[in-house]
């Protein structure tokens, strides 16, 4: 069998377009921090933890010196964000030519949705893509933030980034298999 799914894609054309999340209540103990060590291991169980029930499988068959090789390449960035102390969710930038920046991987592991933080970490995300270039001496200006979503991800995904800011410019609509339920 067979399922229709249809992925939006979204864009920032300027860091005006950016309109920012309120910040979590201080005592909530969210802090966002940039993994600045690249590692697979770690950036594997992100995506899986964030991604599981969503069916992200896209990089699951990826050996773990491809993986490490992505992360390693110059402005790759991952952003995670922690409930006291606890990974919540994170956002991976993957910058591209001419002033462009993917927002490749965005999310939180299900405990953490519905708490206010997915708000807060897309608006830092978004304003790190924005600045990339600032941490990454000889990369062009950031000129474009894109990202894509499809009707497969969380409920609330699609307004969170209209919310952000980001306006959308494409839309595709594929037959895929259908995808087994999740024991967890």
């Amino acid at each position: 069998m067979s399922i229709t799914v249809t992925t939006w894609s979204l864009e920032q054309t300027s860091p005006a377009d950016l309109r920012p999340a309120r910040e979590p209540d201080p005592a909530a103990g969210v802090r966002i921090e940039r993994a600045e060590v690249p590692s697979a291991d770690f950036s594997r169980f992100l995506y899986s933890a964030v991604g599981g029930d969503i069916f992200w499988t896209d990089r699951l068959a990826l050996s773990r010196e491809e993986w490490q090789q992505h992360l390693e390449r110059p402005g790759v960035e991952t952003w995670v964000a922690y409930e006291k102390g606890t990974p919540a969710g994170y956002v991976e930038l993957d910058p591209q030519d001419e002033g462009v920046v993917e927002i490749v991987y965005f999310g939180l592991i299900p405990a953490f949705r519905g708490r206010r933080i997915g708000g807060h970490l897309l608006s830092y995300g978004t304003a790190r893509a924005w600045d990339l270039a600032e941490r990454w001496p000889g990369r062009t200006p950031t000129k474009r933030v894109w990202l894509h979503t499809c009707s497969l991800d969380g409920e609330h995904a699609m307004d969170n980034y209209r919310r952000r800011g980001f306006r959308l410019f494409d839309t595709k609509v594929a037959e895929e298999a259908e995808r087994p339920s999740r024991a967890w």
